[in-house]
């Protein structure tokens, strides 16, 4: 049932800047991973190191950011929002220049895995923030929608500016996250409110944390690595197994725990396990796609990424369009069905991109797909983002952030990863093909899942 429209939303100057702030931490990430990428090519001629050694400078964040999400939203809930925000920032800006300056591969290596250590607890922290500071109906939906701009023109932006950086100086493409993190420092220290003052002692759950943490480490890694070494090898299959068992000691240790790291009864609530599973098989064939689109555009038409990152601006600055509105649009119609229309909008955009051939066409397939994915993202991303988070006590929205978020990461690396390993050697245009049809499937399986909590949703 469509929500009542409640009428229009207003906020004051300093609500505008807090969203600002918590939306600015969410565009870092995608900064961050999309200016590397441009950039890896000069820090391999800088120091002379083979790709297997390059990989891992994006790697390297990805795999400390997708395994310290949960950790980073639950240490938000118990040790305060704010805090853990700004810590997290001040190291992210810290290291960043650390690796600016960095002479040895192995450290700017080591620098990105600090790097997504701090970013998967500053970005549940913000995403927990945002909803705890717009109560839940059509203020926290609108300002979702423009939460979902942020973090899609992150990316896309990033290219661009990426590719201008790296052309001056691979180093400027550290400088300038370190920069926009102590900006934000700034701005969090003077306007986000200070975390209210606990009664009772906190008592880290140091059994929990580890199993967790190794657990995630596992999981994401192997994940990463399965393209690599191959999904039916002893290696993927062993490092799948050791981190199920993990995981499964965790849930163990927190259920017989007096203090959990994290209260499972939050999993009970089935429309937020649902949200999850769309949100993970969404971003799984989006980063499919992205991937896809960048070896036909760079690898066997010989585009520059910036010339790529035009072809995606025209969903990008859809995006932008639809995202301040978006928080109208779920006010109208619900969040269920803004979401369904996000979730079958990926289904034309990858059969149309279906019909790639050996020369790019430009208007006839390229932009339409680009315009229609940018549809689906701007409607479908913040719209599940509200569905995971909505009736969630505050307490534990940084661990429903921190779920969301993984999710989104460990599903975008899956997504990757299955993609990669669809397609490889991907040297011919055919060999693209199933690559597209395996993203069709990833988008298909979102939408069934959203389609169960529309039936079970009150």
């Amino acid at each position: 049932m469509a929500a009542p429209v409640t009428g229009r939303v207003r906020w004051n100057a300093r609500q505008w800047i807090l969203l600002a702030i918590f939306s600015g931490a969410i565009t870092l990430d995608g900064l961050e991973n999309s200016m590397i990428a441009v950039a890896i090519p000069e820090i391999q001629r800088a120091f002379g190191v083979t790709a297997a050694t390059a990989q891992w400078v994006p790697g390297a964040y990805i795999l400390a950011f997708g395994a310290f999400l949960l950790l980073g939203g639950r240490c938000a809930d118990l040790f305060g929002r704010r805090r853990v925000f700004v810590v997290g920032l001040a190291v992210f800006a810290v290291v960043s220049m650390i690796g600016a300056f960095a002479g040895d591969p192995l450290l700017i290596i080591l620098t990105r895995f600090v790097k997504g250590v701090a970013a998967g607890f500053t970005a549940p922290a913000a995403m927990s923030l945002l909803t705890t500071t717009f109560p839940e109906g059509p203020q926290r939906n609108k300002a979702f929608g423009i939460f979902n701009v942020f973090e899609a023109s992150g990316y896309s932006s990033g290219l661009l500016i990426g590719g201008f950086l790296a052309a001056l100086d691979w180093r400027a493409t550290f400088v300038l996250p370190a920069a926009v993190a102590l900006l934000l420092v700034v701005g969090a220290v003077r306007f986000v409110p200070r975390d209210p003052a606990r009664t009772g002692k906190v008592r880290l759950d140091v059994g929990g944390a580890l199993t967790l943490l190794l657990g995630m480490l596992l999981l994401v890694f192997t994940v990463v690595e399965a393209a690599e070494v191959g999904w039916a090898t002893a290696r993927t299959i062993g490092g799948f197994a050791v981190a199920a068992l993990l995981l499964a000691a965790f849930v163990v240790i927190e259920r017989k725990v007096r203090d959990p790291l994290i209260r499972l009864d939050v999993l009970r609530n089935r429309d937020l396990v649902l949200a999850n599973v769309s949100m993970f098989l969404l971003y799984g064939g989006a980063l499919g796609f992205q991937f896809v689109l960048a070896l036909y555009l760079q690898n066997m038409n010989g585009w520059e990424p910036w010339q790529m990152s035009l072809v995606i601006l025209p969903g990008a600055a859809l995006t932008l369009l639809i995202g301040p509105r978006l928080g109208g649009l779920i006010d109208r119609f619900g969040v269920g069905r803004v979401a369904l229309v996000g979730l079958i909008s990926f289904i034309p955009c990858y059969l149309l991109f279906l019909r790639i051939g050996p020369e790019p066409d430009l208007w006839g397939v390229l932009v339409p797909v680009a315009l229609i994915w940018g549809l689906g993202f701007a409607l479908a991303l913040a719209s599940l983002m509200v569905a995971g988070t909505a009736g969630i006590r505050d307490e534990d929205q940084g661990l429903a952030a921190g779920l969301l978020n993984s999710s989104l990461q460990i599903g975008g690396a899956f997504g990757l990863a299955v993609v990669t390993a669809v397609i490889v050697p991907a040297t011919r245009l055919g060999e693209l093909y199933p690559g597209v049809a395996t993203m069709l499937v990833f988008s298909v399986l979102a939408l069934l899942a959203h389609a169960l909590r529309k039936k079970t949703a009150v």
